[in-house]
């Protein structure tokens, strides 16, 4: 081989050479990062003051005797809902009975006294009138027909007095509600002097929830009460389950100074018996509807140094910080007051590989998909600035 194609194959070997190292080392473009968008909506969305609180029967009522004797029968049963007026338990009446009997043959006598003392009295009065009979007698006489008549209305006073014992032989409910355990069984004696209970009643038929909030909301609570009536929701202990709906009766008269939250009372109908006294719940009360608020789901807000922000996704397909300020959020959805707008995609999913300006591959969320990620601290908005 000359020399001259020697030269030939090395400078073509050389030209190969650089060629493939010049393709190796050319940078590339990183690929797009997953993400799951969501567009941000306009909505009305109610907002909820929150707080802990306990089922109080709206009444309660210990059934006492009020005359003494023996329990005969108790003709309700453990847990039965009685109407007012329904006979819950009833005392041997016969000694009562005969006390009136009694005083109404006391009052017979009188009367027949008081007739024949009457009878004497105008007879006396007749012969006084032609002089047969001193005045003084008459006197007497009359004297005798007023005694006799105040004694006929003593009677008159016994007689009720033993009806009314009589009366209390049967003891009825004196309020709608629901029968307790017995306190005392058929037999016993029961003395007015001891007190003893023979059952309670329980008015559940409607109820009231007494819970918590803090002193800050009360002056917003006061002005949206001016309004309107406001509705309270009640859920069970671990807030999942709906127990009723009922409207807010009133707050406490004092704020508690030790913890600095205020009671307020609400009413249920409680006609699915889901409210029972001293049940604890969770109280949401329904305050205003902000309406067509700017709202995203909640796991797209994000924190940083500066705050909240969202990512945004334009129609470049590149992600976007975007500061926002939320002023009101439940468990699933953020109220975005300012920084963004309506219709909007953010991101709800794959933020941890992003960065302003990232190329994103968007895919659209569910509704189930928009509600995931770990949402930031509950922000109460500053209704008083």
């Amino acid at each position: 081989m000359t020399t001259a194609a020697v030269a030939a194959v090395i400078l073509a070997g050389w030209v190969v050479h650089g060629r493939t190292a010049t393709s190796s080392t050319a940078p590339l473009s990183p690929p797009a990062v997953p993400v799951t968008v969501t567009p941000a909506k306009l909505q009305d969305v109610p907002v909820y003051a929150r707080g802990l609180g306990t089922v109080e029967a709206f009444n309660i009522v210990v059934v006492k005797a009020q005359v003494t004797g023996t329990i005969v029968a108790i003709p309700v049963h453990e847990g039965q809902e009685v109407q007012k007026g329904t006979i819950v338990a009833e005392i041997d009446p016969r000694p009562y009975k005969a006390a009136l009997d009694q005083a109404m043959a006391q009052r017979a006598e009188d009367i027949a006294q008081l007739q024949s003392a009457q009878l004497d009295l105008r007879r006396f009065q007749n012969l006084a009138q032609r002089q047969f009979a001193p005045v003084q007698q008459v006197d007497d006489q009359q004297a005798l027909v007023n005694k006799l008549v105040a004694t006929i209305q003593a009677d008159t006073a016994a007689i009720e007095t033993a009806q009314i014992n009589l009366d209390y032989c049967s003891i009825r409910a004196p309020i709608n509600g629901r029968i307790g355990f017995y306190q005392t069984d058929i037999g016993n004696l029961v003395q007015v002097t001891t007190q003893t209970g023979i059952i309670s009643i329980t008015q559940d038929k409607p109820i009231s929830v007494v819970f918590t909030l803090p002193e800050a909301q009360l002056l917003h609570i006061q002005d949206q009460m001016a309004k309107a009536t406001l509705s309270v929701i009640a859920y069970s202990s671990d807030d999942t389950t709906q127990l009723g709906e009922g409207t807010l009766s009133t707050p406490n008269n004092t704020i508690d100074t030790t913890t600095a939250t205020i009671q307020l009372k609400a009413t249920f109908p409680n006609e699915n018996d889901k409210l029972w006294p001293g049940e604890f719940v969770n109280a949401r009360l329904l305050t205003e509807t902000l309406h067509n608020a700017v709202t995203v789901p909640l796991a797209a807000v994000q924190h940083g140094p500066d705050g909240l922000y969202v990512y945004t996704v334009g129609t470049d397909n590149t992600a976007k910080v975007q500061p926002v300020t939320v002023g009101y959020q439940d468990t699933n959805t953020a109220v975005i007051t300012k920084g963004l707008q309506g219709n909007k995609n953010v991101v709800v999913a794959g933020q941890s590989r992003l960065s302003s300006g990232t190329r994103v591959a968007a895919s659209t969320a569910d509704a189930s998909t928009a509600s995931l990620g770990t949402p930031p601290p509950a922000v109460v908005p500053d209704r008083h600035t």
